[in-house]
């Protein structure tokens, strides 16, 4: 495994590293190799697209909605994609009030954007227990991804690290990288008030601990959320900690 995918090299995808290596319960690390998280795959060169077969990858796991897939397809030989949409609710939302004539305020930005994750939490969980399913049945090199690789990326992310036991502080670091690797580009984020764009295309620190309050707050805690309303069993969450972190 080479270790420079861990903070990603692709000259196509900006955002694409090895979620392996972090500590989780009882000391033990996640497993290099196995879990990749991405922005896009639509931009991956020949060079990118030959890097990428060194991994092993069998499956990439795409979040984003219809329209955006359709808007930037991409197939990598050898890895089969399956479509586990999250509409962007929250660029909807933006079109709406610009086109009306409504700006909103950085603030008010910053509150849709962490109504986003409120979003993710109570209307999504079986979607996100279902790419955690996969992990599962499918115990081979998988990408996941959505547009930039940044809200619904990372917050599967934080889910999947907090159920293997990585402090949270680690969980919002590698959240955070976001905002290091993440190239924007106009062609994919449009046209908009540079504050709202400003807002909408980096990750802050606000948007998942809205989304760690409210699971906490309203179902107990992460396990006790993707047994509860994401509809997983007990015994696939211990398989899933045994299957991903090192002995």
């Amino acid at each position: 495994m080479n270790d420079t995918f861990k903070h990603g090299v692709l000259q196509g995808a900006s955002n694409f590293r090895d979620l392996g290596g972090y500590t989780g319960a009882e000391g033990r690390r996640m497993r290099r190799g196995r879990v990749f998280r991405s922005d896009h795959l639509a931009g991956l060169t020949a060079n990118d697209l030959a890097a990428l077969q060194t991994l092993g990858l069998t499956h990439s796991i795409d979040f984003r909605g219809e329209a955006e897939a359709a808007a930037l397809p991409y197939r990598i030989a050898g890895v089969s994609k399956l479509a586990m949409a999250i509409e962007p609710t929250v660029i909807r939302r933006l079109r709406a009030l610009l086109a009306a004539g409504q700006v909103p305020s950085t603030e008010e930005t910053v509150a849709l954007m962490c109504e986003t994750y409120l979003n993710f939490v109570h209307e999504h969980g079986p979607t996100f227990a279902r790419f955690l399913r996969h992990l599962l049945v499918h115990p081979t090199p998988v990408v996941f991804h959505c547009t930039a690789g940044k809200d619904r990326t990372g917050f599967a992310a934080a889910l999947l690290l907090s159920l293997l036991g990585v402090e949270r502080s680690t969980i919002m670091q590698d959240y955070l990288l976001t905002n290091q690797l993440y190239r924007r580009t106009l062609s994919v984020e449009g046209a908009g008030p540079a504050h709202v764009m400003e807002v909408v295309w980096q990750v802050q620190p606000v948007f998942l601990q809205a989304a760690f309050d409210a699971i906490e707050r309203d179902y107990g805690g992460v396990a006790a959320y993707l047994i509860g309303p994401a509809g997983m069993q007990a015994d696939e969450l211990a398989h899933l900690r045994q299957t991903l972190l090192l002995p």
